[in-house]
C-alpha cells in the first residue's frame, strides 16, 4: 500500500491532512486497516465465493454442482497479510514455471527461503524473479527458461519475497 505521502501525490492533494481525513473513512468503511507499525493494508473486498467441487484436467468426467465450501481470495492466496505484497513480472525467464510477461505474482517477505522456492532477490544490485538453488554450499538463482543462465551473485545476494500464487487475467 501507498504511503501518506505517495496518496497525496498520486491524489493531487495539497495536504497530509487530507489524505489522513481520507484513509479514516477508508477505515470506517472497512477496506483498509492498519498493521502494528501503522502501515496501510487492504482488506478483504471480495467477499466469498462458492466453491462447487472440482473439474478433471485430464479426461471429462461426469460432474455435478455441489456446493462444498465457500473462501474468499484472501484466506486462499494471503498467508501473512501484513508481509504479503504483489508484483507485476516483466520478461519472460520464468515461462517454463508458468510465470509469464504481465503476470501478477503474490509475494511474502521472506530472508528464508528452501531450496527450489521462486524468490524476489536483488543481486549484486538488481532485482529479479527467479528459483532459489542452494547445492552444497554454493547458492544461485536459476531461470525457468533455458535461454537464460544461471546467476551466481559476484557481491551480494538479498532474498527480499518468496512467490505464494500467480494471477493471470485472460
Amino acid at each position: 500500500m501507498p504511503s501518506y505521502s505517495e496518496i497525496m501525490k498520486l491524489l493531487g492533494f495539497k495536504s497530509k491532512n487530507s489524505v489522513f481525513k481520507l484513509v479514516k473513512k477508508l477505515e470506517k468503511d472497512g477496506f483498509i486497516s492498519k498493521d502494528k507499525k501503522g502501515r496501510l493494508i487492504p482488506k478483504n473486498m471480495s467477499g466469498q465465493f462458492k466453491v462447487l467441487g472440482s473439474v478433471e484436467a485430464g479426461f471429462p468426467s461426469a460432474a455435478e454442482e455441489e456446493l462444498s465450501d465457500t473462501i474468499t481470495l484472501d484466506e486462499y492466496l494471503i498467508g501473512n497479510k501484513e508481509a504479503t505484497f504483489i508484483l507485476k513480472v516483466s520478461g519472460d525467464s520464468m515461462k517454463d514455471a508458468g510465470i509469464v510477461q504481465g503476470d501478477m505474482v503474490i509475494v511474502e517477505r521472506n530472508n528464508t527461503p528452501k531450496n527450489g522456492d521462486i524468490v524476489i532477490a536483488e543481486v549484486d544490485g538488481e532485482w529479479t524473479i527467479k528459483y532459489f538453488r542452494k547445492i552444497g554450499g554454493k547458492i544461485f538463482l536459476e531461470a525457468a527458461n533455458e535461454k537464460y543462465k544461471p546467476i551466481y551473485p559476484k557481491e551480494e545476494l538479498k532474498i527480499t519475497a518468496v512467490v505464494k500464487a500467480v494471477v493471470r487475467k485472460y
